[in-house]
């Protein structure tokens, strides 16, 4: 891979976290706070909904950290370690915590009667998204791993 696309993707992956962590800071109280104003029959879900948002951002952000180390191999010329397999593990297990809170959270706001039609459409699309994500890096994880034992193979043939 060249040079420039990886600093490319460096790029993007630092840009989406620090646009999503801004967002988190700055944008989704004042959002809570509106909503809490404009609904106060449901005001009280605003800190339940808040903590769980910046719950999944945690994963959220160890998954680009493990992406940005991943390129950082790939950089290296050692994309084909075991250190890219863990990566791509790690990647595929934050996905699958996202995806389980944001089922958890789903059910919770059901079960309170409080699950508006647009935010279980945005729920479903995040945890099709995460969903998708975890089974591409379990695929990519599996070949990886293939190559591997190949590349093991081919080293003690000769």
């Amino acid at each position: 891979m060249k040079r420039g696309m990886i600093v490319f993707l460096k790029l993007a992956i630092f840009v989406i976290g620090t646009l999503v962590l801004a967002l988190s800071i700055f944008w989704l109280p004042w959002v809570a706070e509106r909503s809490a104003e404009m609904h106060p029959e449901y005001a009280y879900l605003r800190f339940p909904v808040l903590i769980g948002l910046y719950v999944t951002v945690i994963p959220f952000m160890a998954a680009l950290y493990q992406g940005f180390k991943l390129l950082g191999y790939i950089q290296r010329k050692n994309a084909f370690s075991e250190a890219a397999v863990q990566s791509l593990n790690h990647i595929k297990y934050y996905a699958i915590a996202i995806s389980i809170i944001y089922i958890f959270g789903a059910l919770g706001l059901y079960s309170l009667n409080a699950l508006h039609p647009g935010v279980l459409l945005m729920g479903i699309a995040i945890i099709f998204a995460s969903s998708v994500i975890s089974l591409f890096s379990a695929l990519l994880k599996e070949l990886l791993n293939s190559a591997l034992q190949l590349k093991l193979e081919n080293d003690l043939t000769v």
